[in-house]
């Protein structure tokens, strides 16, 4: 039995895109990896992204990647929880990425929310990636 980690699918899929200058990517879409999205598009790591209806009740998300002068926004973008091993971080011992200019995507009780918000929420959680 095949199993697949949307999470990281989706990750890989970004990355890739932009290494290859791709305007657009599409991945399967969940509301899951919507919030996640939603993270990144108001932290300004993408444009913005759509769901897109397929036939069979099936729908993808087709996400705008952003570029800065030609460059990618996105230097790099890695994926740290991991259905083999999960990383929990208490809020008083939750590090800084890449010196406080990169942030954490986390899973909190409250929500999908980037290590400053959780921050400002007093919440910690899973740590499911982290983009620089």
């Amino acid at each position: 039995m095949s199993m697949n980690y949307r999470l990281a699918d989706m990750l890989a899929l970004i990355k890739n895109g932009q290494q290859a200058r791709l305007a657009t990517v599409r991945c399967q879409a969940s509301h899951f990896l919507g919030d996640v999205l939603d993270v990144l598009k108001n932290e300004g790591f993408i444009n913005d992204y759509r769901r897109v209806d397929l036939e069979n009740n099936k729908s993808e998300f087709e996400i705008d990647l952003k570029y800065h002068e030609g460059e990618r926004v996105i230097k790099e973008i890695k994926c740290i929880s991991k259905p083999g091993r999960r990383v929990y971080y208490k809020i008083s011992r939750l590090p800084k990425f890449f010196n406080g200019l990169g942030i954490a995507i986390l899973s909190t009780s409250k929500g999908v929310m980037s290590d400053f918000d959780a921050r400002v929420a007093g919440v910690g959680g899973e740590i499911l990636c982290s983009v620089f």
